[in-house]
């Protein structure tokens, strides 16, 4: 961050980084190397009618709720996107985001493209998009198997929408391929960075100069 002549930090908002691909192309890979290297930045914890898988911990990685539950949210207004997903309904609770950005802090978003087309649609001078495209459709069939979190009818579906959902590639605003892991991440932190530094999203930097300047 710029410093003002006394030391005081030049306010920034904070952004909306959503990160979307295909099952198995390496976003969700690429979130928990970005939340362990990258200070201010917070994971977005979605609300899901979908089965807890092995590991999964309720409130860290999803919130767990019921299909009525969900409704309410949606009818109380309370989710700023919500899609379905496989059978499954998932959603971004409003409140978290909202006060994260006002103080600052970037917000993470491991979300389809359904999700993103909202986010878009309600918060697009926050947002920043990075599409995640898998070096072929071999190796993204190699991944998911690999990954042994789904049965084989799962994955036939998921392969199934991974051209579909790759369709959506151009509403983003990046678009990276994931030929290699650690290259993959440098870009994603590359483009964090550069998105923290932009005019807009540093309100007070009006009063900075105008302070430099007084003192010139």
């Amino acid at each position: 961050m710029a410093r003002a002549a006394k030391g005081k930090a030049v306010a920034r908002r904070g952004m909306m980084l959503v990160l979307s691909s295909p099952s198995g192309a390496g976003k969700t890979t690429l979130s928990r190397m970005l939340l362990t290297e990258e200070h201010n930045i917070m994971l977005s914890i979605s609300v899901t009618t979908r089965a807890r898988r092995p590991g999964e911990v309720h409130g860290r990685h999803y919130h767990f709720i019921d299909r009525k539950k969900f409704d309410q949210m949606v009818k109380a207004g309370e989710l700023l996107e919500y899609a379905e997903v496989f059978g499954n309904f998932y959603g971004t609770p409003r409140p978290p985001v909202e006060k994260a950005l006002k103080h600052g802090r970037d917000v993470l978003f491991d979300v389809d493209w359904q999700g993103t087309k909202q986010l878009r649609k309600h918060a697009r001078a926050d947002l920043v998009s990075v599409f995640i495209l898998p070096p072929s459709s071999g190796e993204l069939a190699r991944r998911l198997h690999t990954r042994a979190q789904d049965d084989k009818r799962v994955i036939r579906a998921r392969m199934a929408k991974a051209g579909d959902e790759m369709s959506h590639w151009a509403e983003y605003d990046y678009v990276l391929i994931n030929r290699d892991l650690d290259r993959a991440f440098n870009d994603v932190r590359a483009i964090l960075h550069a998105e923290r530094l932009k005019r807009e999203r540093q309100p007070s930097l009006t009063a900075f100069v105008r302070g430099l300047q007084k003192n010139i």
